[in-house]
């Protein structure tokens, strides 16, 4: 391993070491608890990027956040690993909340406008693309590309909770009245602020009748 890798993995066994030292000095008892389980209330949905951590952006702690994370927060039918992530926290962690949570600033999103090629990862954003395509009208009418990438980055978060509330794994959750909401946020990480999209569902009663399941 050449000098500058083994560095920058040392950073990371360091920084093991001083976790494990702060574990060892906790009196709380929580890291005992964590050892037995989990019972998270939130499920988190986020994009990748290294700069929207989930627990620290909600003030929370290990074992309080049920997590997962791809390229731009995309929720869609055919991707297993969301769907098991998904079932896993509804049906078995019963979390209370589910959170889609984009970020302006999306790499994902911006990339997403462009004609470019870059991989492929160009399969996946043509989920995005869609989202685009739905609202074109009103990305085309925004002549700031800045602008118009953030609201592409709002709109696709509202497109992806919808995804997820036609999901049969929501819905039957609804149906069996257990509590569930879905919500659509907003991560700004020049201030760290949290938006609500005001974009919340606890119901399927907002869903066209094609995507009601009896």
């Amino acid at each position: 391993m050449c000098k500058d890798l083994k560095e920058s993995f040392n950073k990371i066994i360091d920084g093991n070491k001083e976790w494990m030292e702060f574990v060892k000095n906790d009196t709380s008892g929580r890291f005992e608890q964590l050892a037995k389980g989990q019972n998270p209330e939130i499920l988190w949905i986020g994009c990748a990027d290294s700069r929207v951590p989930a627990n620290e952006l909600t003030g929370t702690k290990p074992g309080e956040v049920f997590v997962h994370r791809n390229i731009a927060n995309v929720c869609v039918h055919s991707d297993m690993n969301m769907l098991s992530v998904l079932d896993y926290a509804v049906n078995v962690l019963k979390v209370k909340h589910i959170i889609v949570a984009g970020h302006y600033g999306c790499g994902g999103v911006a990339a997403s406008l462009s004609s470019s090629q870059y991989g492929i990862i160009d399969n996946w954003l043509s989920h995005i693309k869609d989202v685009y395509r739905l609202h074109a009208t009103e990305i085309d009418a925004i002549n700031n590309q800045h602008e118009k990438e953030n609201r592409l980055v709002e709109l696709n978060v509202q497109e992806q909770v919808l995804n997820l509330c036609r999901t049969s794994i929501v819905q039957n959750a609804w149906k069996n009245q257990q509590p569930l909401a879905v919500h659509g946020m907003v991560i700004n990480i020049g201030s760290g602020q949290l938006i609500d999209l005001n974009h919340t569902h606890t119901n399927n009663d907002s869903l066209t009748k094609v995507f009601k399941f009896d």
